[in-house]
């Protein structure tokens, strides 16, 4: 099974173990019967490595749609190790022809991400979109396109 994430990078630190959880939750719900779980992410920070952390921990592979060739330069030098750390781990490294990151750039990412995907699992609080590439326009685009959507948003969980 192919699964694709979406989701808030800024996550409360409090929230993160009820959102790992609750990711865990809805893949061994989908995943069961004994498919294999592909994981297809672009490595964001917050949900999309919850989500990549959770899918190897559950022993599938994770595939990584990369916007930019900037991407790594743009994240903040904290967030970096972790980054580094999950794509070594990714099977798949897909970089897009883009030089630089930005809407255009996230919205051919997703676009990339569920065009390969039988379900997406979007860690997303319900709000409206706020433009183009974020999480809301993402689920709105996946429903528009017929890739269903489980949404996670646990007791307790905060943008930060």
């Amino acid at each position: 099974m192919r699964v694709g994430i979406t989701g808030h990078s800024k996550l409360v630190p409090d929230c993160v173990d009820a959102v790992s959880a609750a990711i865990r939750a809805a893949l061994e719900a989908e995943a069961a019967g004994g498919s294999s779980l592909v994981g297809v992410t672009c490595l964001a920070p917050g949900a999309d490595q919850l989500f990549a952390r959770v899918v190897l921990d559950l022993g599938g592979r994770v595939e990584v749609v990369l916007p930019a060739t900037d991407y790594r330069d743009r994240l903040k030098p904290d967030k970096r190790a972790a980054y580094d750390e999950l794509l070594a781990r990714a099977h798949v490294v897909s970089v897009l022809p883009n030089e630089l990151s930005g809407r255009h750039a996230y919205v051919m990412a997703n676009e990339r991400m569920l065009a390969s995907v039988e379900l997406l699992v979007a860690v997303w609080d319900g709000q409206p979109p706020d433009g183009r590439g974020g999480t809301a326009d993402v689920v709105e685009t996946a429903r528009a396109s017929g890739v269903p959507v489980v949404v996670v948003w646990p007791e307790g969980a905060a943008r930060g």
